[in-house]
Formats: C-alpha cells, structure tokens, sequence
C-alpha cells in the first residue's frame, strides 16, 4: 500500500511535527507500506532525517499549498493521502489557512483516497486565548474550514466528544474516534530514583504564550517553594507562533536558580526531563485538543496536574490517566495541589503508576496499526466497487475471462496488514 503523509516534519518546528515523525517511523516499519511524507518547506537548509522519503512540498502561510501538494500526489500516485492536521497548520492568516484546509477534498475529488487525523476542533478554541481579533469572522471560517474537511473519505478525531460534536452540529462526514496514542512502542518504566532525590522537579512543557501561560505557574511555585525550599520549576519549550519573545521576557524577569527556562528540547532529551520530573503541569486556560503532553507524561509515567477543563476531564474517561486538577486561573489552587502531591509520596507513585499502565495501552505502533487495517478495508471496498461497475458495462460478458483473472489476483493479494516490526524506543 502507497501512503503519502502530509505533516510538518522534523527538522521543521511546526505544530504537529513530532507526531508526524511518530506516525512516519511505525509506518516505515510495518510490512507492506511504501511511505513518502509530504513535508513543510524549512526555513534553512538542514538534512532530512535518514531512512525516510521526504518531499517537502508545502509552507506555512503559503497560498499555494493546493497546487503544490496536488502535484506531488500526481506524482506519487498514492493509495492513501493521510494528512496530520490542526486548523493553524496551513497557516496563521485567513486565505493560507483555509486554502490549505480544502485540500484534503481536493485530493478525494482528484481521485485519491483521502483520511484526515484531526487534532482539535474549531468549537473547542477560545478566541481571546487565541488571539483572535474578529472572532465573528473567524467563526465563519472555521465553519467553513470543519465542512471543508468532513469532504474527505474519512476524519479521525482524539477525543469522543468531538466525534459528537461533529455529529450533532454538521451531520456529515464519516468520523471517527482513535487514541491520541504515545510515541514510544515499548515505552521505559519510571526511573524512581530521579525523582525527588533530593529536589523535586516540576515540569512545564509546550509552546507558551496564548492558551499556555506562565504567569500563574510561576505565582504558584512561589507558594510552593516558601512550604518546599528543595522543589525546582523547569519551563521547556519556545513561544508560541503568535507571541514572539514571550518565554525570553518571562525568563528575564523570573529565572533563578530555582525557577530555569530550558528552551527547546531535542527529541532525544524528552524522555531523560520527563523521567526527572516529579510531576508535570499543564496551567491551561483553555484547550486546543487532546494534549500531547499529557500523553508524553504519561510514557513515562509522570503524574499530572491540569486546570480543570472539559478536554482534561476526558482523558481520565477516556483514557484512564491519573490527573490531578486544580481551578483555573487560580494560582492558589495549582500551588496547594501541587503541595499536596509532592508530600504525598504514595500518591505521586500511584498517580504514575495509573498514567504509565494506561500508557501501555495505547502504544504509537498499536494506533498505526489500526489505521492501516481501516485503509485496507477501504482499499478492499474500491476494489470491490470497481468490479462492480465492469461487470455493469455492456462489454463484461465478452470480457469476463480476463478481467476475473485479474480481480482474482487482486483479491488473493490482500492479506491483513501484520504490526509494525519492533524498533527502537522514542520518546
């Protein structure tokens, strides 16, 4: 099967590139598939990761975008045109954007089988914690751009409550709803002995400046460090698109000893953060989908302290993680939640245990792996479909012969797609 991807890859920085990477290395090894990811433009020449076929083909605020990834998929002929996308991945202004956005249907009507795993919903984004400056219109686009995307053969979502929404709001479009999954296929047990001995780590991971803050964060570890002089606050990640030099403001004013801002965090560096973390916190005011970092926490079985928001509150349902929450927006709350984790060690080794057992459940190659057997069963279906009309046509009868022969060997040649081969840990 020929799988094109569309995703910002690394070494881009784009939103949503290290879950493209993930997808692209359990593909690259499961049997039978033949990947060519179609990758973002970068913005200085730098080597492609080794082993895979990257044509970078698209960019970030382009308007072009349609044109250039429809002649790749022309070139490449695919089976599968899967695309890894969030509403802003095209762009962050109106035209780029939702340009970029009907292209999964003008890929579906070219002819091409196309899926779309989709990270956030438009209703779930709060304006003002965007930075959205006329909400009205933007409301309008991101109507337009949802309906634009439910033209594609198949939607996946990450929580069920978006799947609902879908339903109920637009009644159209085949969606559903798949694990956000993590990006190690045999993920490592908690490293006890990093934690707490003798400084406990509290860690902030993501793209701060909108939605993500750290203003209250670091109003609470004030609190909590006057009850636990022994506690660090470590704050990884860079700024958010829309707010540049953010991070670098809030590390002049705030950095210490205690309180370090790390900056960006190679791939290989996550897991050795998170297995030093005691806890991770995630001071959101608002959602933008089901959280990577959480799923990351949970590899490598960090317990989590969240605001109390809906999208947090369902992955404890959904996915059984251990989160403890506190009120939003309340530094109070985040600093007598995070007291009471850290001077509870038996809770803090439950809490990981919960997230790293539900971690196991669901592994990167176990979501790719239904992903593929959910493209085999549409490839199955068209194939189907296409001896139906043959057989429709007025020449069948004098055709029959050959053309059995010929679905007959198609047919011999499905076989259910194995799981993909075990490979090295990523974090």
């Amino acid at each position: 099967m020929n799988i094109a991807l569309v995703t910002a890859f690394p070494p881009s920085r784009k939103a949503l590139n290290e879950y493209g990477f993930h997808i692209a290395e359990q593909l690259r090894q499961s049997s039978g598939i033949n990947l060519t990811i179609l990758g973002d433009y970068l913005s200085e020449v730098e080597p492609e990761l080794p082993g895979f076929r990257v044509i970078r083909c698209w960019g970030f605020d382009r308007t072009g975008n349609v044109a250039t990834l429809l002649r790749a998929m022309r070139s490449i002929r695919p089976d599968v045109a899967w695309f890894n996308l969030g509403f802003a991945s095209f762009g962050a202004r109106a035209l780029p954007a939702m340009l970029g956005l009907a292209t999964p249907a003008v890929t579906r009507f070219a002819g091409c089988y196309t899926h779309i795993t989709l990270h956030q919903l438009f209703e779930t984004v709060d304006l003002a914690d965007a930075g959205v400056t006329r909400p009205n219109l933007y409301a309008a686009g991101g109507w337009l751009a949802t309906h634009l995307l439910l033209s594609a053969n198949s939607v996946s979502v990450l929580l069920p409550t978006y799947r609902r929404t879908l339903q109920s709001k637009y009644r159209r479009g085949r969606v559903s709803t798949r694990s956000h999954g993590i990006f190690a296929g045999t993920p490592s047990a908690p490293e006890w002995q990093k934690r707490g001995n003798p400084t406990h780590r509290i860690l902030a991971f993501g793209k701060w400046g909108t939605y993500k803050r750290l203003e209250l964060l670091i109003e609470a570890f004030q609190q909590i460090a006057a009850v636990l002089p022994d506690t660090q606050l470590l704050i990884a990640g860079g700024d958010h698109p829309k707010t540049p030099g953010y991070v670098a403001g809030m590390a002049e004013r705030h950095a210490s000893s205690q309180i370090r801002f790390l900056g960006y965090i190679a791939e290989l560096d996550v897991a050795e953060l998170f297995q030093s973390a005691s806890v991770a916190v995630m001071p959101y005011t608002s959602s933008a989908g089901s959280s990577g970092v959480a799923h990351v926490a949970a590899q490598h079985g960090v317990p989590i302290i969240a605001s109390d928001i809906p999208d947090f509150r369902e992955l404890v349902e959904h996915e059984g993680l251990a989160i403890e929450f506190f009120k939003p927006e309340d530094g109070a709350s985040l600093a007598a939640k995070a007291i009471q984790l850290l001077t509870s060690p038996s809770l803090l080794t439950a809490m990981a245990q919960q997230n790293f057992a539900a971690a196991l459940q669901m592994t990167m190659p176990e979501v790719v792996r239904q992903y593929i057997r959910s493209f085999d069963r549409n490839h199955r279906l068209q194939v189907l479909q296409g001896l139906s009309k043959v057989r429709g046509s007025a020449r069948w009868f004098q055709r029959r012969t050959s053309m059995a022969v010929r679905w007959a060997e198609e047919v011999q040649s499905w076989s259910e797609p194995p799981a993909p081969k075990a490979g090295p840990t990523e974090s």
